[in-house]
């Protein structure tokens, strides 16, 4: 009899001890990002991630009642890298395209800003059309719909793409380029740096909705839709608190959240 209620209470320890297991793996939640992208991502010297999509990570992750951590991924594989189960969530400015949407799903968008050309300031670019660009060598992230709109957009152009944007705004206050395209808050805040002190803004560039999509979003694995709920709840609520305004004012002196979807 006590050999019986030794093993029962075994058995009920060992069950309880896994129930707590998993419910202390499902407080944790993978977040992939790049650590290459600032305003947004960034991975500092010694190993921190700073940026407005590693804040609104963490908040989101305050507002769902879990704990975020964040796993870094080269912006090329970051997709492979969730089908493969690396991590749980895409937080890494991604924008919401139809191409992407064959491979993962998204939540609703948490920004949306328009791309910008920025060149040289004894640049003889006026503009940011086809013509203005013709003949001139743009920089640009392959991967990312800056890069699909440069080849589609500025055929007379030579694009040539790089791993990330700190290589080519590395290219372009070196002189190896005549201009680059990305997005305009990124563009900015490194021209506020001495790096960028050699360029300036020609101006920003109408998106495209076919190509830009209508903002960016936070990917998660297909079918994961209860996840993606949940993401879009905390956006809601985070937006609807003055989280979302007070991360946003840290970094941007307007409103990134941009026009309804």
């Amino acid at each position: 009899m006590r050999i019986t209620k030794r093993i029962t209470l075994a058995a009920s320890a060992a069950a309880l001890a896994l129930s707590l297991g998993a419910a202390q793996a499902q407080e944790t939640l993978k977040i992939g990002t790049e650590g290459a992208y600032p305003p947004f991502n960034n991975l500092t010297a010694d190993g921190k991630l700073e940026g407005f999509d590693i804040d609104i990570a963490n908040a989101l992750c305050e507002e769902m009642k879990v704990k975020c951590e964040f796993v870094t991924q080269d912006w090329d594989g970051i997709i492979p890298a969730l089908q493969a189960g690396k991590f749980d969530a895409i937080i890494a400015s991604m924008s919401i395209t139809e191409e992407r949407k064959q491979k993962v799903d998204f939540t609703n968008k948490y920004y949306n800003t328009p791309p910008a050309i920025v060149a040289p300031k004894d640049t003889d670019i006026k503009g940011v059309t086809k013509e203005d660009l013709a003949g001139k060598t743009i920089g640009v992230a392959t991967s990312t719909t800056h890069f699909n709109y440069s080849e589609k957009t500025y055929t007379d152009s030579e694009i040539k793409g790089y791993p990330s944007s700190q290589e080519f705004l590395l290219d372009l206050a070196n002189g190896r380029l005549d201009a680059v395209n990305d997005d305009i808050s990124v563009l900015e805040g490194w021209l506020a740096t001495p790096d960028g002190a050699c360029c300036k803004l020609v101006g920003a560039i109408t998106p495209v909705p076919e190509i830009h999509g209508p903002g960016a979003g936070i990917a998660v694995r297909k079918g994961e839709t209860a996840l993606a709920e949940k993401f879009n709840a905390a956006i809601d609520a985070i937006r609807a608190s003055g989280k979302y305004k007070e991360i946003n004012d840290k970094y941007f002196k307007y409103d990134v959240y941009g026009g309804e979807s």
